[in-house]
């Protein structure tokens, strides 16, 4: 659903980018609390240390999977959007800067989604996709029992639900200011139709990532830390307490090591990328098919990174088209996690020395 220069005017793109830039600057705030923990030793500064990596790994993660357009009707597919799967596994302000830094990758790097419509789909695929799936994952979680099958399951319709609500997030800015005179009944009911069938596919990664995750690391898993009893696990046809990280800090024991968790994430990431993605889809996505078919693209204007030398998912000069999109998908795995995962703990950091002010501050105080 990324949102080409041309099919919004310059001054709802403008508004959105002021939107976009305002939800990011909260986000940054919120990521610091959701990056530092909420135990003692993560203010200290060991828990964004620790976390900053493995935001980065799901932005890797979401790059690498949105490269995997599967079928959903005929002449049309879908990818993910990855709002939902990045509040659900990191938060939802974390995971707002998740789809923000794969998004500006993929415009700067690859020509997909136009640069003046960055803020259009910052605040399409990245707030209202996180924002949407978060709070009906929370509610769900709030009413359902609190074992690992729920936990899925709800962020399975989260997951649905945060397609269509992102399609009719751009139909309404598309009313506002859409660059072409089209009924908005039909660009309404085109893109939150075929949205919903590619939900159906969001819902099913997302679900079976989270649940992945879960089963063996259920601490690391954000949506599922903040229920309000333990989390379930079904072992051997019982049900029995998942493992949760210690509230306070025990200076015998070392934190729990992420490496193996991040070494199979990166892996899997990579080998989506890098391999898997040859086999994708080649037909035009839900936005792009309903452009095509209503004539939303008549005024799209070419990307200005159009001759990049990994635009479209290639490596310029590599003639095997196997090898070009290999490389280039390799490329943005490793791009994204190297951004991602800086920002993220430069962004941990912060509330480090935040956190150590008001502790000078008093122990100056008493002296």
């Amino acid at each position: 659903m990324h949102v080409p220069d041309g099919f919004i005017n310059a001054p709802v793109s403008a508004v959105a980018g002021v939107v976009a830039a305002a939800a990011v600057a909260v986000s940054l705030k919120g990521a610091r609390r959701e990056l530092g923990g909420t135990s003692r030793s993560s203010a200290a500064g060991s828990g964004g240390e620790r976390t900053a990596p493995l935001a980065g790994l799901v932005a890797a993660f979401i790059f690498a999977v949105q490269m995997l357009n599967f079928p959903v009707a005929a002449g049309t597919s879908g990818h993910l959007l990855g709002g939902a799967l990045a509040a659900i596994l990191v938060g939802p302000y974390t995971g707002v800067l998740c789809i923000s830094v794969v998004l500006l990758m993929q415009g700067i790097l690859f020509a997909d989604g136009g640069l003046t419509a960055l803020g259009v789909n910052v605040l399409d695929m990245g707030v209202v996709t996180t924002v949407v799936a978060y709070a009906l994952f929370r509610g769900l979680a709030g009413v359902l029992p609190r074992t690992r099958r729920s936990t899925t399951a709800a962020s399975f319709v989260a997951a649905l639900v945060s397609v269509p609500a992102a399609a009719a997030a751009f139909t309404l800015m598309y009313w506002i200011g859409g660059t072409t005179d089209i009924p908005i009944g039909k660009v309404f009911t085109a893109m939150v139709g075929v949205h919903v069938l590619i939900g159906l596919g969001e819902a099913a990664i997302t679900a079976l990532t989270v649940g992945a995750v879960i089963a063996v690391r259920p601490d690391l898993v954000h949506g599922a830390r903040g229920l309000t009893a333990p989390l379930k696990l079904r072992i051997d046809g019982e049900l029995v307490d998942a493992p949760a990280p210690a509230r306070e800090p025990v200076a015998a024991a070392a934190p729990r090591s992420n490496r193996g968790l991040w070494a199979t994430g990166l892996v899997t990431a990579l080998v989506l990328a890098g391999f898997v993605s040859f086999y994708a889809s080649a037909n035009p996505d839900g936005l792009e098919k309903v452009a095509t078919d209503q004539g939303i693209d008549k005024e799209a204007k070419d990307h200005a990174a159009k001759d990049s030398p990994l635009a479209d998912y290639g490596v310029k000069d590599v003639s095997d088209a196997r090898l070009s999109g290999g490389l280039a998908g390799a490329i943005g795995v490793g791009a994204t996690l190297v951004v991602g995962s800086g920002a993220f703990y430069v962004v941990s950091r912060r509330r480090t020395k935040d956190a150590a002010a008001p502790a000078a501050s008093r122990t100056g105080e008493k002296v």
